[in-house]
């Protein structure tokens, strides 16, 4: 099998492509995962769908992906991280494939069930396979922002192209077309992730970075970013419906989303700088106050300031991730680095799977409003915890 030779982690141009291969990964995983916002309205209407329903749809992909992010590292100590993430990436373009052929609502969550099965894979696993190539030569925290921003990259273009494609084909050819993106990425991984060890093997050969071990401070980060992807994640859902109470078509809702997570990109590029630079605690602290206050103003601002208004909407929402993103290695103990980072993504996309589904419930009884304004106060929560995640990692911020 050719993923069980190691290649030094210092070698620059083993680096470099464990980088962009784990930034591809990111962005086709995550354009994946998010181009269902975009759907949403158009399955809502061919199926007369609840908002219950459409949350249990949203949740099934991301609930898939928060459930089997342990079982995918611990399976990359058998098989190793190349199968595994090409697999995965495979899986999940077959799922869109499936997608496109379904007649109804039970076989649509049957394929977003698969689709999310296939998605567990890429963030415990590239993210471990970046921090394992920059650790020796420095560069972690810049290389993860990279990674971050590169998945808001296909966040951004995948959606907003899919939008204009609305315009022109069905939704199932345009479902069908997603599944081909997902087998080609898969190629595209295979062909370009450097030969590596089995993820024991590497953990084994690799310097640990040096981590505090905090367990206090590890439980507080990964409740941070439950609560941060919880509330991302419903707003997310939402805003679909927001902008078409408003007026907005179909291609409008595309665009939107597309400026929202232009914003986002650039937000986790720049909050992981702006963390290792004024602190993770003051970042969190500006970042999700700043994400609340916005989210209020979305609910009543009118269609045209509102779209003005997403992509710094966009940067506070995701911006939060990333310096988060860095803190996971700066927490695990010794050996546990892949441990911890599915930990972090267990919990981050449990809450981003669950919230859907706890406040399209919400949004049933009292209003699409009501549950998008409970979901701003929701993010005063994060600021005490940050200060907790801060004396984990003993740093001043």
């Amino acid at each position: 099998m050719n993923d069980t030779v190691a290649v030094p982690a210092g070698e620059p141009s083993s680096r470099r492509r464990s980088l962009i291969a784990g930034c591809s990964a990111h962005a086709v995983h995550d354009g994946l995962t998010d181009v269902i916002y975009v759907l949403l309205p158009i399955w809502q209407a061919q199926f007369a769908l609840s908002y219950a329903q459409i949350g249990l749809l949203r949740g099934a992909y991301s609930g898939m992906m928060a459930v089997f992010q342990l079982m995918a590292s611990r399976a990359a100590q058998h098989w190793g991280r190349l199968p595994m993430l090409v697999g995965g990436t495979a899986l999940a373009g077959i799922a869109y494939l499936l997608v496109g052929q379904a007649s109804g609502l039970t076989l649509l969550l049957l394929a977003l069930l698969l689709g999310g099965l296939g998605a567990s894979t890429q963030h415990p696993l590239a993210s471990s396979m970046i921090t394992d190539a920059y650790e020796d030569g420095g560069g972690v925290k810049q290389a993860l922002s990279q990674y971050n921003f590169s998945g808001d990259i296909g966040k951004t273009l995948i959606p907003g192209l899919v939008g204009v494609l609305l315009t022109l084909i069905s939704w199932r050819a345009s479902a069908t077309l997603l599944g081909l993106l997902g087998l080609a990425a898969a190629g595209l991984l295979w062909w370009m992730i450097p030969n590596q060890p089995h993820a024991a093997t590497a953990t084994q050969k690799t310097r640990p970075l040096t981590g505090t071990g905090s367990a206090s401070g590890l439980r507080a980060l990964i409740l941070t970013g439950t609560l941060d992807s919880a509330v991302r994640m419903g707003f997310l859902t939402f805003l679909p419906f927001l902008l078409q109470a408003k007026g907005a078509g179909t291609a409008g809702i595309g665009l939107a989303l597309t400026m929202l997570f232009i914003g986002g990109a650039f937000g986790k590029l720049l909050c992981g700088y702006l963390g290792v630079r004024i602190g993770m605690m003051k970042t969190v602290w500006l970042t999700e106050t700043s994400t609340a206050l916005l989210i209020v103003a979305a609910v009543y601002l009118p269609l045209t300031a509102l779209m003005v208004m997403l992509p710094v909407l966009g940067l506070a929402l995701n911006g939060t991730s990333s310096v988060l993103y860095g803190a996971v290695p700066d927490l695990a103990g010794a050996g546990k680095r892949e441990q911890a980072f599915a930990l972090f993504y267990t919990g981050t996309i449990g809450g981003g799977a669950l919230a859907p589904l706890l406040f399209g419930a919400v949004g049933d009884a009292l209003g699409v409003s009501v549950a998008v304004l409970v979901l701003a106060g929701m993010l005063g929560v994060t600021l005490p915890l940050a200060w907790v995640v801060q004396r984990g990692v003993g740093i001043e911020g």
